[in-house]
């Protein structure tokens, strides 16, 4: 008996170990691959998920302020839109739509919906604007006019800025929820007032009431002025982290990274008429900062 059960018991072994053998994809996982030659199928590789930024959009919405209405660019306080650097048609300029698009393409399917004077508070209704069309994408530069006011008491405070720029995302994604943002940074304004200051018929158009709260006084260094432009300055980056951080809470946006407030605005670069808004040279130098934006593999 003892010779019998030795001897079922090894049948049993290598019994076990052609089954095993067969069916080991199973033994150790439904998902391990099994032995040549088994018949089992092989495991279709997953589809690559649709990327999230697309670099070459089929359309271009524009929102923001006097800089993409390419105020005093031209002549003396008026739009030139046609030098915008996000929708202008200027060869000077070749602006970011015309860089996605081409010319042809760009005149038929970009739109500029920004306004001279806007504030943040007036985006979201420029966005309601912008979403109607279903763009591909929507650039955006907005934040200059909240702090460029009539005093430092008077700028939008931040919390009003987020809530505003919230309610402008919320309103594109209702209406429109795969169009792709660009958000530009706001500039750097005391760049703006340090590089301006030393043309005295800019300075003649400042009093006029351009930007008061960095340019009133404009050759006073006293203390207060001093105090009165730093607060300014620090608004303005306050701002830009809040573009910066709203932005990034959405996967189709992407934000400048500063490079905007950044860039090193010269006189060549400044309107021959107030000595502050971008001239064509400046429109495009910020239509190559945003296209490199645009077109690059990461924001």
């Amino acid at each position: 008996m003892r010779k019998q059960s030795h001897r079922s018991r090894a049948v049993l072994a290598v019994l076990a170990a052609v089954v095993l053998g067969v069916t080991g994809c199973d033994a150790v996982g439904g998902n391990s691959p099994g032995p040549s030659g088994t018949g089992e199928q092989k495991a279709k590789p997953s589809p690559k998920p649709t990327p999230a930024w697309d670099s070459s959009p089929a359309s271009v919405a524009a929102v923001g302020d006097s800089i993409t209405r390419g105020f005093d660019a031209c002549s003396v306080l008026s739009d030139c839109p046609e030098v915008s650097w996000a929708t202008g048609s200027s060869a000077e300029v070749d602006s970011l739509a015309v860089r996605l698009l081409g010319k042809a393409k760009a005149a038929e399917r970009s739109w500029n919906y920004a306004v001279t004077g806007a504030r943040m508070a007036d985006l979201p209704g420029q966005m309601a604007q912008a979403a109607a069309k279903k763009p591909g994408l929507v650039a955006v530069m907005a934040g200059a006019n909240d702090a460029c006011r009539s005093s430092t008491s008077a700028m939008t405070s931040v919390a009003d800025f987020r809530a505003d720029f919230e309610d402008a995302m919320s309103t594109l994604r209702r209406a429109s929820p795969t169009a792709q943002v660009f958000v530009a940074s706001v500039p750097n304004l005391k760049r703006l007032w340090s590089e301006g200051r030393t043309n005295p018929m800019g300075k003649q158009v400042w009093k006029l009431g351009l930007c008061p709260s960095m340019l009133g006084d404009a050759d006073a260094l006293d203390a207060a002025a001093t105090e009165r432009r730093d607060t300014v300055q620090q608004r303005v980056e306050d701002y830009n982290e809040v573009l910066k951080e709203v932005c990034a809470k959405d996967r189709r946006c992407r934000f400048d990274g500063g490079a905007v407030y950044d860039f090193r605005f010269g006189t060549a670069q400044l309107s021959h008429w107030d000595w502050f808004h971008p001239s064509v040279n400046g429109q495009a130098r910020l239509a190559e900062i945003a296209y490199r934006a645009v077109t690059g593999k990461k924001a």
